[in-house]
């Protein structure tokens, strides 16, 4: 696939990671009526793991397209800087776009929703919040590419479970999202995506993490290539 088709590939996932996520509250809360209940919570961590599963799916069979900025700039700074460029340039940009239309739709499809993660804490602890939740889930994500790089399922159902633990572990503060296009849309439906607290907790922060996870697990971790290099 062509970088056409990877801006678009990423622009309709993150449209519909949106809408996903809206969809399955809707469901358990309003059609099954399980709001505060076990019952619904239990239902609510099976499907979304299950989402999980859906959309890294539509990441393989698209090479690549996916959801989340800090995914596709974790791999971009190890790259050239004609990768680093077009991701930063191109396919971040058509992640927001495609988060904020879901959440334009969606804001039309259920005009009473809420409005998103909101933070509920002071900048500095939501800032470390989303730094800490980020360099984990890309930690994670480094240490499953490097040893299990052939097994989807295994791959996909650690990565999973880990995003739903992160998550609710961060639920009650920054609403644990590690995904600034997400946010982005949800922020920009408000009118408060250019606030110094948006910009500093939920772009910054989890970028800057995203940086020292990869740094750090580089230095921990090297790659067999500069092993060799090193020995020659």
């Amino acid at each position: 696939m062509g970088r056409t088709g990877l801006l678009v590939s990423d622009f309709a996932i993150s449209f519909m990671w949106v809408l996903s996520g809206v969809l399955i509250k809707k469901f358990i809360h309003n059609v099954l009526g399980l709001a505060h209940e076990p019952s619904g919570d239990i239902l609510y961590f099976a499907l979304s793991i299950i989402n999980m599963f859906f959309f890294a799916f539509l990441a393989k069979i698209t090479n690549g397209g996916t959801y989340n900025p800090l995914t596709v700039f974790s791999d971009a700074i190890t790259g050239d800087f004609s990768r680093f460029l077009f991701t930063v340039a191109a396919r971040i940009p058509a992640q927001v776009i495609g988060s904020v239309a879901g959440v334009k739709l969606i804001m039309e499809i259920f005009p009473g929703i809420g409005l998103g993660p909101r933070l509920t804490v002071d900048i500095h602890r939501g800032a470390l919040t989303e730094g800490l939740l980020t360099f984990a889930i890309v930690t994670i994500s480094l240490g499953l590419y490097r040893k299990i790089p052939g097994s989807f399922f295994m791959k996909t159902w650690i990565s999973s479970v880990s995003k739903l633990t992160l998550h609710i572990l961060g639920s009650d503060l920054t609403g644990g999202c590690m995904n600034p296009a997400s946010v982005m849309g949800w922020a920009y439906a408000r009118g408060d995506h250019i606030t110094k607290e948006h910009i500093l907790v939920y772009w910054l922060a989890p970028i800057e993490a995203t940086l020292l996870a990869v740094w750090t697990f580089r230095l921990l971790f090297p790659p067999k290539e500069d092993k060799k290099a090193k020995a020659e």
